[in-house]
């Protein structure tokens, strides 16, 4: 597995279309140059030219469309969306947006029982439009459960919807808003499509100050049909969550993409950049910060990827998937803010130049794990998998790489979003036992302590209920998925030991930083504290494996790629 490189790309999935549809896109963005990016970006100019670009290409009808509903190269593929995430995120965050709001507008109409719309909705993408998700609220965020947005009855099959919706990206333009409502009267939850361009649609403002249009919209009594209904009751509510399942695996995408070109130029600047008659790539605290920047941006790729091939093969019997989606949403997006900080201590003032990529990186890059949930929603679902995921595994086929061509089907038929208690999970600890590596094993035997600190030293009543507790320990169950998963893939991609060691280098360091912050919480007993501390280990030192790493992996990067000015 290898960081993105426009100008050397290596295309490593199988589907033709998807390879033409990148390069294409890649051309776009290199011909446009990244002096015209910059402007844009600092003028908040609207991307109509990259939305007339998707049209004439067609690619969000092609990505989009689930089989069945358009051309024969039309499907729904998580691998193929992968890709185009990444590549969207290397040039810019409003891009993948744009994208990733059409995702989010798409899930509940392809979810839906209403053919007619579906077939609208294909004909649509088809002719370039975009699409709006109308969940969350000013007031209440996204909060479902207070939804004010009413679907008032006004005849047989006739209704006004009245209400408003906040930060609704591409509120200005989309073709369809999938909103979320009440109907009266404890008539249950409702999902409707609107025009943005309805005269009782009231769009009032983009609340951000950015490239993106994320706005503030009104509906006025805004006439609604049972043709314009998507979901009622269960179904609209299920709906809803479903479709969040489907979007927020996106967004460490994002991460990657923006990373992987703030590398690029990171590695650009520092290694041409003499101080003290030396290169700044040469001082010791740099190079540090180069391997543990490559390395999580590695690692963050990995757990991604892998976590694709559960998501396509997940059914009603596996939805393992509803842990590590989670956890690409919450640990690749903070792993992104991770990186970006170690990139910027190296650049230093250059990170602030407003015709630097990196500039607008350092600004997006906050944005992700804030998105879809914040971190601290997404901890609060993981917790939930824990006790299945240490002590109560079962039996799967083991999942290979899924890139093969495929629709996604069971993405919109996932079923009743309850019962995450009930998930269980494959063994984690053969994957862990079958490593050699001295970091892996130092892993190995955190966990393992985690473990037994879970059995002897239970969190009461009291601690599960203590948010600022639970935040704690579901920092490190994620960190044991996440290398999980890392190791996995590790294998199926033949990544060198040497980076596998590394990385677990930083993430034996990390368990002890969460293990640390466990031990400070006002509510540890004395017992918790002692396996806290047992926890805490130093991460195996090997100076040839890090130079190796350093020049081979990390400096080989200098000048390997340049945005085309």
């Amino acid at each position: 597995m290898q960081l993105l490189n426009p100008k050397k790309l290596v295309h490593t999935h199988p589907d033709p279309v998807l390879r033409n549809i990148i390069d294409k896109t890649i051309d776009f963005f290199e011909t446009k140059g990244k002096k015209r990016l910059k402007e844009d970006d600092l003028n908040r100019v609207w991307y109509q030219d990259f939305i007339d670009f998707v049209k004439r290409e067609k690619i969000f009808a092609t990505l989009l469309t689930p089989e069945g509903y358009g051309g024969p190269d039309y499907r729904w593929d998580t691998s193929r969306l992968c890709a185009f995430n990444e590549v969207l995120g290397f040039y810019g965050l409003c891009y993948w947006y744009v994208w990733q709001v059409t995702i989010l507008g798409l899930g509940p109409i392809w979810m839906s029982n209403n053919e007619e719309l579906k077939r609208k909705t294909a004909c649509l993408l088809d002719e370039g439009g975009i699409f709006a998700f109308g969940l969350s609220e000013k007031e209440h965020g996204a909060d479902i459960y207070a939804s004010d947005m009413l679907l008032l009855p006004v005849g047989e099959g006739k209704y006004v919807a009245r209400g408003d919706k906040y930060y609704i990206g591409n509120g200005n333009e989309a073709a369809l808003v999938s909103t979320f409502g009440r109907l009266p009267n404890d008539g249950g939850y409702v999902f409707f499509a609107v025009n943005s361009k309805h005269e009782k649609y009231e769009l009032v403002k983009n609340i951000t100050a950015t490239q993106s249009y994320v706005s503030e919209f009104v509906l006025h009594d805004y006439p609604v049909t049972d043709a314009d209904i998507l979901s009622r009751g269960d179904e609209a509510w299920n709906s809803a969550l479903n479709t969040v399942n489907i979007g927020k695996y996106n967004l460490g995408w994002g991460s990657i993409g923006i990373c992987t070109h703030a590398f690029y130029e990171s590695i650009n600047h520092a290694g041409s950049r003499s101080l003290y008659n030396m290169y700044v790539t040469d001082f010791s605290h740099v190079k540090q910060m180069f391997v543990d920047a490559y390395s999580r941006l590695m690692a963050m790729k990995l757990f991604a990827s892998r976590a694709a091939d559960y998501f396509r093969a997940a059914s009603p019997e596996d939805r393992r998937y509803l842990l590590y989606n989670p956890v690409v949403k919450m640990k690749v997006t903070t792993q992104g803010e991770e990186v970006i900080n170690l990139l910027w201590d190296v650049i230093a003032a250059k990170g602030f130049e407003r015709d630097t990529y990196f500039d607008t990186a350092a600004r997006d890059i906050r944005g992700l794990p804030k998105l879809e949930g914040t971190v601290h929603v997404n901890i609060a679902l993981i917790v939930k998998f824990m006790q299945n995921y240490f002590f109560n595994h079962a039996d799967y086929s083991p999942v290979s790489r899924r890139d093969e061509v495929r629709n996604d089907d069971f993405l919109f038929d996932q079923g009743p979003a309850r019962g995450l208690g009930k998930i269980r999970f494959h063994d984690y600890r053969p994957v862990f036992d079958g490593s050699t590596l001295p970091n892996v094993e130092i892993f190995r035997q955190q966990i393992a302590i985690f473990r037994e600190f879970l059995l002897k030293a239970t969190p009461d009543d009291t601690q599960q209920k203590d948010v600022d507790f639970l935040l704690a320990l579901g920092e490190i169950f994620t960190l044991v998925v996440y290398g999980q998963l890392i190791l996995e893939n590790a294998t199926i991609c033949g990544t060198s030991n040497d980076l596998v060691d590394q990385i677990f280098d930083f993430m034996v360091r990390d368990f002890s930083k969460f293990a640390l912050q466990l031990y400070g919480k006002p509510s540890t007993t004395e017992q918790q504290m002692d396996f806290c501390r047992r926890m805490i280990r130093k991460a195996h030192v090997d100076a040839g494996r890090f130079k190796r790493v350093l020049d081979q992996d990390v400096y080989a990067l200098q000048g390997a790629y340049t945005m085309n000015e």
